[in-house]
């Protein structure tokens, strides 16, 4: 048997100090990732949505989003890079049907990202979204909101390949009346194979793409994470 390391599709970021922190250098795209929001606002909840969705604009092909109310906001997604023309959507009566559509869309092959959101996620169903995941090209995401009495929807074990926690940040200081783009407070929560780690990026544009603020450019990569964290106290 070999012993080289075997090369995974991935989908990156595009911004070193995101790329340059995951193990992998990107989202693995032959593999399932979970988003989940800091808190049960609406703000950290649409941007923990948004940061699937921008994912989701960037890879290829056709992305099936499952559901099971009806509250997602294609127009949204849409600003987000994701446009309508690109999502199928279905909706599932509970968990267990969700992830058995989830895990169809994986074995099909033919899509470019399957999308759902589901209260709770089994190890052994975890299991078999990876396994479904891996030796294809469609990458899977998994929205986990917080549950009503607080419960941290990632605390428990889980076979995704990377872990991530969203909320809002304040935007940054522009020119002219109004609000600047979106920014957000990024954690990796885990990672296989990688440390964990957080910074402040700017939310998905039209294309689906993260920025930088302009304040972080320049700054030396060490101190990124203090302001971060002192951002959203």
């Amino acid at each position: 048997m070999s012993g080289e390391k075997r090369e995974r599709p991935v989908l990156p970021f595009g911004i070193d100090r995101v790329d340059g922190r995951l193990a992998d250098g990107g989202m693995r795209l032959d593999a399932l990732h979970e988003v989940s929001c800091r808190g049960q606002g609406w703000g950290d909840d649409a941007a923990a949505v948004l940061f699937a969705a921008g994912i989701a604009a960037r890879s290829q092909g056709e992305v099936l989003w499952v559901v099971r109310g009806r509250d997602l906001f294609a127009p949204g997604l849409y600003q987000a890079g994701l446009a309508p023309a690109r999502v199928i959507y279905a909706e599932a009566r509970d968990d267990a049907e969700l992830l058995a559509l989830l895990e169809e869309g994986l074995r099909h092959r033919g899509l470019g990202a399957v999308v759902g959101e589901a209260r709770r996620l089994p190890m052994a169903q975890a299991r078999r979204l990876q396994l479904a995941a891996e030796g294809g090209g469609t990458i899977a995401l998994l929205l986990r909101r917080p549950a009503r009495n607080g419960a941290d929807p990632l605390a428990a074990p889980s076979a995704a390949v990377t872990r991530w926690r969203v909320a809002h940040a304040p935007s940054l200081p522009v020119p002219w009346d109004g609000l600047g783009r979106a920014c957000w407070h990024l954690q990796c929560v885990r990672q296989r194979g990688g440390d964990p780690f957080e910074l402040v990026v700017e939310g998905s544009d039209e294309a689906g793409r993260l920025a930088l603020p302009a304040q972080l450019v320049d700054r030396p990569a060490a101190q990124v994470g203090a302001p971060a964290r002192a951002a959203v106290g």
